[in-house]
């Protein structure tokens, strides 16, 4: 997702959809093996980009 194109509520709602990713990645993988071990790491690297762009966007 291009953050800079993007509105705060399309931000939002990213960083929301990456959380429940997340989420739902942790609960499935407990007493399983997980097909791809860096998923959970990817998706809090794209919450903590959305996060960031939020952030810079209400100090301007």
């Amino acid at each position: 997702m291009d953050f800079k194109t993007a509105t705060i509520e399309e931000i939002k709602k990213f960083a929301d959809d990456r959380r429940e990713e997340l989420r739902l990645a942790r609960f499935s993988s407990s007493g399983s093996k997980s097909r791809n071990v860096k998923l959970a790491r990817e998706l809090r690297h794209e919450i903590a980009r959305a996060l960031t762009e939020l952030s810079l966007r209400n100090k301007a």
